[in-house]
Order: C-alpha cells, then structure tokens, then sequence
C-alpha cells in the first residue's frame, strides 16, 4: 500500500512538471520571409523599448506591431501601431490589411489607412455579432512580410 501510495505521488508530481513545462512554451507562427511571430501581452509590452498605446503587442522579426481596438456606437475603430527598429521607428509606408473571423464565423478583409498625424494605421470594423474577433494582420513593407495575430471582443 505504501509503495502504492509513493508510485501515485512520484506520478503526479512528474505530470505537473510536464504539464507546466508545456505551458510556459511560447507560441511561435512563421511568416513568408522566415522570422517569427510572437504574442506579448500587455504588461510585457511596457518592458519593450516603445510607449504602449494600450493594446496588444506582437513582435514579428524586426518589427513590433500593436493593435487597439475602440468600441464606438456603431463599429470598432482599430488602431495598428508598426514601428521597426529598436527604436520602434514608425513604418509609414506599409499596405496593411486584416482578416477578421467573427464570432459566428464570418470572415471580412479590412484595409487600412495611414494616419500621418497619429503616425498609426486605422480601420472600422461594422458592428456585428458579439464576443472575441480573431484578427490576422498582413502588413506589406517594401519586399517584406509583416504578421502578426490579435484578438478582441465587441
């Protein structure tokens, strides 16, 4: 019974490190130029060398993309911050589009604008069905692919 009891024990402890093991990973996506994509979240985005603006950080190889979603009255006005360099120098000169998954499984492209004054690309989104939006966002800089994934509620 003895034995029993310690096999349990050595058992469940080996599945908990395994388990916390498995979750501490970082979940990485490639992009078409080979570098990576990575999701910080947004207290870790305060220990980048940029002013958040509050929203959802993504580090894609030499850039550092941020998203912000604001629920207005009738839609939602997403902010894109791309910055390159490790002074996150703004990128002014990108075509930046999103695929955005609803809730219920729609599927929309947004374009978005350059806005030279807030030195950040905008987007509205309609209003639409309520819950997490999955966002995918495709940011052409010269010859170069930027990614990064986000998410939100409306």
């Amino acid at each position: 019974m003895r034995s029993l009891k310690l096999g349990f024990i050595v058992l469940a402890s080996t599945s908990l490190l395994f388990l916390g093991a498995c979750s501490n990973q970082a979940s990485d996506s490639s992009n078409t130029n080979g570098s990576t994509t990575e999701t910080v979240s947004k207290t870790d985005a305060a220990s980048h060398n940029s002013k958040s603006n509050g929203g959802q950080v993504v580090e894609s190889g030499k850039y550092h993309l941020e998203l912000v979603p604001e629920k207005e009255a009738n839609a939602t006005h997403l902010d894109l911050f791309l910055q390159t360099g490790d002074k996150h120098e703004t990128v002014p000169n990108a075509n930046v589009t999103a695929d955005i998954q609803s809730p219920d499984g729609t599927q929309k492209t947004v374009p978005f604008t350059y806005d030279a004054s807030g030195k950040h690309y905008t987007a509205m989104l309609e209003n639409g069905a309520v819950g997490q939006y999955q966002v995918k966002v495709t940011a052409d800089v010269g010859s170069e692919k930027v990614n990064g994934r986000f998410n939100f509620n409306q």
